[in-house]
């Protein structure tokens, strides 16, 4: 079998090593293209190719559909223009090649917008933080008063971001300079941030949301047509001491219940965060997480899972060894020599 992985972020090798360790599937050729020629995943594929930069939309689909018939692609695992490619799987199946999409384009960009995800969100699949959505500083007052007699803190970040990006914690007692000479991170003076929301008398959707306080989860996931084959939770410790490979059952539960409801397949990541009411749903990753290479030294390889899956081999998950403290530790390659 012939993979194509295209434009993805870099923590993607992880998954590539685990899908040539794979026992009990065909064989297969990891094929990974990338803008940047020196890109960290070419290190780790069987083949290696660069893409063109600034395409999008059309021709962007345009140029896959090229890709994947000179390269003779069986299953293109889509990462870059996932929601927009993800329209036009019978083009790709017309020329043999199928789509890795963790779920449609429609609920791609569902999970993907938060503000949305959490309004819509069944509590009875899971649980998340209590959070209102604000477009101006009148908002966002308003949502103070509702939330503040609640929580002991509370934090924000855009509706819209990934890695975390935005997220803050309010701080009601110190300033910015404060913050700078303290090395004080994730966190944003409250009136600072009043005075900007004055200056901008409409900004984009932000979420404001009780402050969850304790430990946080991420669960790497494989999963086939909305069945969880297999959730690894890390649970990240404190003070840098690692993360554990974890058996919280709630977590587990709610894991189940949303990749059967948002009919989720393939590899993805979900994150949890525990509040003073248990474990709050905090986000889903269509896409494997940074530590899914470390998810997996707890003895189940989710590559090979989701691969037995498609390709319709038994599947026997073997148990989880749970209690590992684990940690990734980046190891130092030559990429090439250039003369001078």
């Amino acid at each position: 079998m012939r993979i194509w992985f295209n434009k993805t972020f870099s923590s993607i090798s992880s998954v590539f090593r685990n899908l040539k360790a794979a026992q009990g599937v065909d064989p297969v050729t990891v094929i990974a293209s990338h803008t940047n020629p020196s890109a960290p995943s070419f290190l780790a594929a069987d083949e290696c190719y660069v893409e063109p930069s600034g395409l999008m939309g059309a021709k962007y689909l345009v140029w896959c559909l090229a890709f994947c018939r000179e390269h003779r692609i069986d299953l293109f695992w889509v990462a870059k223009e996932a929601r927009f490619l993800g329209g036009y799987q019978d083009d790709f199946a017309q020329i043999g090649t199928k789509l890795m999409l963790v779920t449609d384009s429609a609920t791609l960009q569902h999970i993907a917008h938060k503000g949305e995800f959490y309004r819509e969100l069944p509590p009875e699949v899971a649980l998340a933080m209590e959070s209102i959505s604000v477009k101006s500083l009148d908002e966002f007052k308003q949502a103070l008063t509702i939330l503040k007699p609640k929580y002991k803190m509370l934090c924000v970040k855009p509706a819209i971001s990934v890695f975390g990006l935005g997220f803050r914690i309010l701080d009601t007692e110190r300033d910015s300079i404060t913050h700078l000479l303290h090395g004080v991170e994730y966190q944003i003076p409250l009136h600072e941030l009043m005075a900007g929301m004055g200056n901008t008398p409409k900004f984009a959707e932000l979420l404001v949301m009780e402050c969850l306080p304790g430990y946080e989860w991420s669960v790497d996931c494989a999963g086939h047509n909305g069945q969880l084959l297999c959730g690894i939770q890390r649970r990240k410790l404190p003070d840098n001491a690692g993360q554990l490979i974890d058996n919280n059952p709630e977590i587990q539960a709610m894991a189940e219940r949303l990749a059967a409801h948002f009919n989720l397949t393939g590899i993805f990541n979900i994150q949890f965060k525990l509040g003073v009411n248990g474990p709050r749903l905090l986000e889903i990753n269509t896409r494997p997480s940074g530590g899914f290479g470390m998810a997996c030294l707890a003895g189940v390889n989710l590559a090979e899972l989701v691969l037995k899956s498609l390709q319709n081999k038994p599947i026997t998950v073997p148990p989880i060894q749970y209690g590992l403290r684990i940690m990734e530790v980046n190891t130092p390659v030559i990429l090439s020599t250039i003369s001078t």
